[in-house]
């Protein structure tokens, strides 16, 4: 009769050294080492026995782990949670919080505090998006977990999914969805989930987890995140679906659910990029597309999701007029053709940064506004660089306004930068100050050699 180890799948040996032996493998250079040995990379590569991994736990709160995980969530800072412990205050006693967390985990006495609920402005719009924010120790905690477990699932994700995944980004997706507009793909589903992030299904999504991950007191762990309690305005509530926007683990979790609906699209030969919960399905003709989004349909309803009534639709890119967003850009057909600018919603938002360091009344010297002002103006435009020219430039003309209207002001004229102002301050005038101009950066890039600043 065999023992339970023997009958086990083998998973992470509990003797694996949590620190030294550097990972060999080019592709997994961006693994915790802290956690993630060269055997253990070698068995994710093999594959182990029945697909699921034990043992993680004693990984998750390794110390060197720990420290790890704390010195990324100390990086991004971000906002105090419930307990009103901000990074500042953690850090300033780190080695005897990384203690008391890797003891209270050991032990099984960890146990996650409540979530903050604060609402942020949805991009481009009067509606409020809802963001949890853990305490400080919960991030570090997850994101410590988050480091045992992601590359067991991150091997498994589908090739076109692009969203919260390292050596990835949104840019990796525009030009996915580019190359195929032109192949001729033209017949695209433009689809949305509602309220994704809300609504995934806990015990489906522990069903998914659980495929992959056999360690009952990690399973237990991730299950803890699910349930956290929300205070929001004055009340605590527990969620019964959703895992939390603003949580280190939600987007990697969010990936495992949709994973998935990756495979079953790319087996049905359909091309689709997704970048979280957000994705297009680029086809040859409209009957292509209307399997497509059939398809989708379907495994939405039985994922317990819902598809956005309103916004998911079919767009014929043959006729004038007709376009989608996708990741900040507008894609459309006009008469010059198929063409990708700003989004309407981007190019608010990058206004309103503007706003922000253009006021009329900044006492600043114009040096001082320009060089805080530039690093909003180039990170624009390092996004959306391969947009038509004709939008980069009036954004250009409209940041000068900004500016000229500040000299009106100290001046004493009243209104905005307008008819002779150009004579007064010319282009050159803010050249010569240093104002990082997108047309000329975007002029550069079209005559550089082929192949460079893509």
């Amino acid at each position: 009769m065999k023992t339970r180890r023997e009958a086990e799948p083998p998973g992470v040996s509990e003797t694996a050294k949590q620190g030294g032996d550097r990972p060999s493998n080019r592709q997994y250079g961006w693994v915790e080492r802290a956690v993630w040995t060269d055997r253990m990379l070698a068995a994710l590569e093999v594959g182990v026995k029945g697909g699921r991994w034990f043992s993680l736990m004693d990984k998750v709160y390794a110390k060197g782990n720990l420290s790890a995980a704390a010195r990324k969530v100390i990086a991004n800072k971000g906002s105090a949670g419930v307990d009103r412990v901000t990074v500042e205050i953690f850090e300033k006693h780190l080695d005897a919080n990384i203690e008391r967390l890797h003891e209270e985990l050991r032990q099984g006495r960890y146990e996650p505090q409540a979530i903050r609920r604060t609402y942020i402005p949805k991009s481009g719009s009067k509606e409020l998006r809802p963001l949890g924010i853990p305490t400080v120790r919960d991030r570090v905690v997850q994101k410590a977990l988050h480091s045992a477990i992601e590359p067991i699932f991150e091997r498994e994700f589908a090739e076109r999914s692009y969203g919260f995944r390292p050596e990835r980004g949104c840019k990796d997706a525009l030009r996915e969805v580019q190359r195929w507009l032109d192949e001729g793909r033209l017949w695209v589903v433009d689809a949305d989930l509602k309220a994704y992030f809300d609504t995934i299904p806990h015990d489906r999504l522990m069903t998914l987890v659980g495929q992959r991950v056999a360690d009952g007191k990690v399973l237990e762990l991730i299950a803890a995140y699910l349930r956290q309690r929300i205070l929001e305005e004055g009340r605590e509530w527990s969620p019964e679906t959703g895992t939390p926007q603003g949580a280190v683990l939600s987007p990697l979790l969010a990936n495992v659910y949709l994973n998935p609906l990756d495979h079953l699209m790319q087996q049905g030969g359909f091309k689709m990029a997704r970048y979280a919960d957000d994705f297009v399905v680029l086809c040859g003709d409209e009957a292509e597309a209307q399997r497509a989004l059939d398809t989708i349909r379907q495994w939405v309803e039985q994922a317990g999701l819902t598809l956005h009534p309103t916004k998911t639709r079919l767009v014929d890119m043959n006729q004038m007029g007709q376009g989608f967003d996708f990741l900040g850009y507008r894609f459309e057909r006009n008469r010059r053709g198929l063409r990708r600018w700003p989004r309407t919603k981007s190019v608010a938002n990058f206004r309103e940064e503007v706003r922000k360091h253009t006021q009329r009344t900044d006492g600043n010297s114009l040096e001082s506004i320009i060089s805080k002002l530039n690093p909003k103006v180039r990170g624009f435009f390092e996004y959306f660089k391969h947009s038509c020219a004709a939008g980069l430039d009036a954004l250009d003309k409209w940041v000068r306004m900004r500016l000229r209207s500040i000299l009106r002001k100290r001046q004493k004229r009243r209104g905005r930068g307008r008819g002779n102002d150009h004579l007064r301050w010319p282009n050159a005038f803010f050249g010569e100050l240093g104002l990082f101009s997108m047309t000329t950066a975007r002029a550069q890039l079209v005559t550089a050699p082929s192949g460079v600043n893509r």
